[in-house]
């Protein structure tokens, strides 16, 4: 079985719902899957699982979290090469830039993205929730 964890921020509960769909969808897989706040991981914790989504919503000029999320990703990536990953998040203006930005950080620090990454904009409406189940699904093969 393998072992999978959503590691993800949310202010307004958007990136929350979608954390809840990917775990929903890694346990339906048939994976062991557990879920934490950005404020819970660390290098050490993540070491055990074999893939991991992250979520964050594009914060500021479309940019991830500062104070919480983006300091224990830069934290926890380098540890975490070739490890499988998929990420996840909403946003509330612009382009989608910042996934585009975290996509290519996260392919220069080693991170294998098994999927494509999942954003929306504002709340996840079922569509969006599907795509998270699915993500999670892909992560838990």
């Amino acid at each position: 079985m393998k072992k999978t964890a959503v590691v993800f921020w949310s202010g307004t509960g958007n990136t929350e719902s979608m954390a809840n769909a990917v775990l929903e969808g890694m346990k339906a897989a048939g994976a062991e899957a557990e879920l934490f706040t950005s404020e819970q991981a660390d290098s050490a914790k993540l070491a055990g699982f074999d893939a991991i989504a992250f979520g964050c919503p594009a914060m500021g000029a479309e940019e991830l979290e500062e104070t919480e999320f983006a300091p224990m990703f830069d934290a926890v990536k380098g540890s975490l090469s070739g490890k499988d990953a998929a990420l996840f998040g909403s946003y509330g203006w612009g382009d989608g830039e910042w996934m585009r930005t975290w996509e290519e950080d996260c392919k220069n620090s080693g991170l294998n993205l098994v999927c494509q990454s999942v954003t929306c904009c504002e709340a996840p409406d079922d569509d969006a929730l599907e795509a998270c189940r699915k993500l999670g699904g892909e992560l838990a093969k």
